[in-house]
């Protein structure tokens, strides 16, 4: 059996070499292409790139060959930015050009191909928008505080009688988030059907969907056919699942919205304002698109804050410093048992400054989503071309010069690890986002490279932003972490290892989770469990 797909992977390689070679040239239309790594003859660099975490890959040619890099990968032809300034400078300010998005069969395969970050830009990428932007601009998000803190509070609760299951809470916080303002629904702390569901969404898709794996995945006609010691076999077996629970995602939580408004029990919410409109042939006609803008932003929503947050303690874990800091400057302006609030945020530069951290010190989506040019350009005299993504498996299609580029806004942990800009990167140091008076430097933490650029920068920064900043005050203030003891009764050392995939998160290691202010966590104990209407104790 393997090896006929030996066999079949070498006829599919044998592309006619000179039309491989011509790929291969450095210039276009007498241009240079941008600096990069030597290319082979149709493999590109597929050889030299790190599937599992491409990024460390294109940190390493960062060094060799700068901001601006070209490398291709089987079909996908790719210009790598590794600068926030040059991502400023072309996704930004020239997003005219730069806000489409690749083609990838593999989206279509997995059922992800309606996911508002995976849209092509157009009518529907605008109008997923122009939905998201409704509920999640700065002044709706900011409307939201009572929720970010009744949800901070059941995640401190929840930390401190169960400190064995941190990412099962980190997970319920994000969903529970997203969830309460797309669908008014409340999580269960545990077990939550809605929840599971996503969950599972995310272990599969987050594998299967980078660029770079489903390259290898492109090459077979059939992508069931691909083998499964294959990079991306294995996740290919799960697209059946994977349709089954996107199509569950989609479907049940938008059920539940219209249930609880025929009983007149629902919750405000994106999905039951939709449904209230007056005219009921515009509701009826829009209906499967309302339901793939939710769960687009249930599905993101649920992973992107889940992984931050399981970041935040993994470092405060290993920077106990931090933590003393932190809590020492929330004391000094809530004193030693009120709780903080989104109203003292600007209060608190340092706690501003550890979200900022969080979100530069491991990137939860070191690469970003790749957008693509739709018209050719020109930037530091190299040639970008106007292009769409091939897909690899048709290698009997003629490639030509000015088809399937990409341009991967892309490396994200490459931009947090510059050691120009962020000395010492690999420390978790939040002081390096404040002057040596102690105020905040730069744009607010909404504006921060992780949520993307131009037309295709994050619609739910500002929900997250807040969510975050709530959910990190809160631990700060109530909780401390601290080294998990062994039977000795000495520490146990944690060496930090992270997941792979389009989004990362910290592989499981022990802690110990305490409370450090029997008032605060007494007052949340009380008020998590507030009537989401009327705040009143339940």
């Amino acid at each position: 059996m393997i090896e006929s797909y030996i066999i079949l992977l070498a006829i599919v390689c044998a592309v006619p070499i000179a039309e491989a070679w011509r790929t291969t040239r450095k210039k276009v239309n007498g241009m240079p292409l941008p600096p990069g790594p030597r290319l082979l003859p149709f493999v590109g660099n597929a050889l030299d790139i790190d599937i599992a975490r491409p990024w460390l890959t294109y940190a390493k040619w960062a060094k060799q060959y700068g901001d601006i890099v070209y490398t291709r990968f089987l079909g996908l032809h790719f210009v790598v930015i590794n600068s926030e300034k040059v991502a400023r400078a072309i996704v930004d300010k020239r997003s005219a050009i730069y806000s489409d998005r690749p083609h990838n069969a593999t989206n279509e395969y997995f059922g992800m191909s309606f996911n508002t970050a995976l849209l092509p830009y157009g009518d529907t990428f605008r109008t997923h928008r122009k939905i998201f932007h409704q509920t999640l601009r700065a002044e709706a998000s900011n409307s939201y505080q009572d929720l970010y803190l009744r949800k901070a509070h059941e995640l401190v609760v929840n930390l401190l009688d169960a400190p064995e299951d941190i990412e099962r809470h980190f997970n319920t916080l994000s969903a529970s988030l997203i969830m309460a303002v797309t669908y008014g629904y409340e999580t269960k702390p545990r077990d939550d059907p809605f929840v599971n569901s996503v969950q599972k969404v995310i272990r599969i898709a987050t594998h299967a969907l980078s660029p770079e794996t489903s390259a290898w995945m492109m090459l077979f006609a059939s992508p069931d056919r691909l083998p499964s010691f294959f990079p991306g076999g294995k996740y290919m077996k799960q697209a059946p699942e994977c349709r089954r629970l996107v199509k569950e995602v989609m479907e049940k939580p938008f059920e539940y919205v219209k249930k609880q408004m025929a009983k007149g029990v629902a919750h405000p919410s994106m999905v039951s304002d939709f449904l209230n409109q007056g005219d009921k042939s515009q509701v009826h006609a829009h209906e499967q698109m309302m339901k793939e803008v939710a769960a687009a932003g249930y599905i993101a929503g649920s992973e992107t804050t889940s992984s931050t947050m399981h970041m935040l303690i993994l470092a405060l874990l290993l920077y106990p410093e931090v933590q003393a800091r932190a809590r020492a400057e929330i004391d000094a302006v809530c004193g030693s048992d009120r709780i903080p609030t989104l109203h003292d945020r600007n209060s608190l530069p340092y706690i501003e400054a550890t979200c900022r951290e969080i979100l530069r010190w491991k990137p939860v989506v070191p690469l970003g989503i790749p957008h693509a040019t739709s018209s050719d350009d020109v930037y530091d005299g190299f040639f970008i071309p106007k292009g769409v993504l091939i897909s690899a498996s048709r290698v009997t299609d003629r490639v030509s010069q000015r088809d399937g580029f990409i341009v991967a806004n892309s490396s994200h942990r490459v931009m947090a690890h510059d050691e120009e800009i962020y000395p010492n990167p690999s420390r978790f140091d939040p002081s390096r986002h404040l002057t040596a008076d102690g105020k905040l430097k730069g744009e607010p933490t909404s504006s921060h490279f992780v949520f993307g650029y131009g037309r295709r920068i994050c619609p739910g920064r500002f929900f997250s932003d807040n969510a975050i900043w709530a959910s990190v005050v809160s631990i700060l203030s109530t909780v401390e972490i601290t080294n998990a003891k062994d039977e000795d009764g000495k520490d146990i050392d944690v060496k930090p290892e992270f997941t792979s995939g389009l989004s990362i998160h910290p592989t499981p290691f022990p802690c110990s989770i305490r409370s450090v202010s029997s008032a605060r966590e007494a007052q949340m104990r009380m008020m998590w469990k507030a009537d989401p209407v009327t705040g009143k104790p339940v």
